[in-house]
């Protein structure tokens, strides 16, 4: 596997000449095929902004973020070359987008007057797959996601972990190369949330889904292999987890939180 992703000295401002705020100041790092990658910070440190401009919901103000040629789903590239998303124009964006990236948000986003199975299928339908296919692949990504046995109640029906787990299901159902999650535990309690995060774990390694997750709970980022920590809207640090039990990991995840300041953790310790 290679690399699937690329920052090159990212910056990101807001406001008017007078007033404007920094929200990233230079950020850069890579990020392989297959990675599970966290990154964590204080409020305010541009978690989100970062993973906004990552998924083109917003634009850098200067740098570049790079994609990889067969990895993003153009056969004829080189593995070695590097698509600039940053340089395409909107109607490119928009297809990009479709074709590449999946996200999982806090609140779910999940059309009550739907059933789960309709929600998912959604997705197959905004990305033209044909009809005979859909219900097969609803299916079979709702086993995987243990969720097959609520296909055809609404989401109100349903608990918040259902609820997520639908929503990862239908990030995940066009096979996406990027699965791009801000906060997926949030709106989750602590059983629910380890239920979610021992799925992406799961769609991590047997899928080789590339995810990238930003959350402020120690807990939710024991479960990537690496962390980014931001500060200021810059890299403060990185953290692997390498052959660390999770439990120990978490821990080192704490240290450096209390260094810099921000995050905590919903679940007891004891319990990791």
């Amino acid at each position: 596997m290679g690399m699937i992703l690329e920052l090159e000295q990212i910056q990101k401002y807001y406001g008017n000449e007078g007033n404007i705020t920094k929200a990233l100041g230079g950020i850069s790092f890579a990020v392989e095929e297959g990675e599970f990658l966290g990154i964590m910070g204080a409020s305010g440190s541009g978690k989100t902004t970062l993973l906004n401009c990552i998924s083109t919901i917003d634009t850098v103000s200067a740098g570049h973020i790079y994609m990889y040629g067969q990895q993003i789903g153009l056969p004829d590239a080189k593995p070695a070359q590097r698509i600039d998303i940053t340089q395409m124009k909107a109607k490119e964006l928009a297809r990009f987008r479709r074709e590449n990236l999946g996200f999982v948000f806090q609140d779910f986003n999940l059309l009550d007057t739907l059933t789960i199975s309709e929600n998912i299928a959604l997705a197959l339908a905004i990305n033209k797959v044909p009809a005979g296919e859909v219900e097969g692949r609803v299916e079979e990504m709702c086993e995987k996601l243990n969720i097959g046995d609520i296909l055809h109640k609404y989401p109100y029906q349903v608990s918040g972990g259902q609820k997520q787990r639908c929503a990862c299901a239908r990030a995940l159902i066009n096979h996406p190369k990027l699965l791009l999650a801000d906060e997926p535990t949030g709106a989750l309690d602590s059983h629910s949330a380890r239920m979610l995060l021992s799925t992406m774990q799961r769609i991590n390694e047997q899928l080789c889904a590339t995810i990238l997750m930003v959350t402020h709970d120690a807990f939710t980022a024991s479960y990537a292999s690496r962390i980014l920590f931001l500060k200021d809207g810059a890299v403060f640090t990185e953290l692997r987890k390498g052959d660390d039990e999770r439990s120990t990991f978490f821990h080192k995840i704490l240290n450096v939180l209390t260094m810099i300041g921000g995050g905590q953790s919903h679940v007891c310790e004891t319990r990791v």
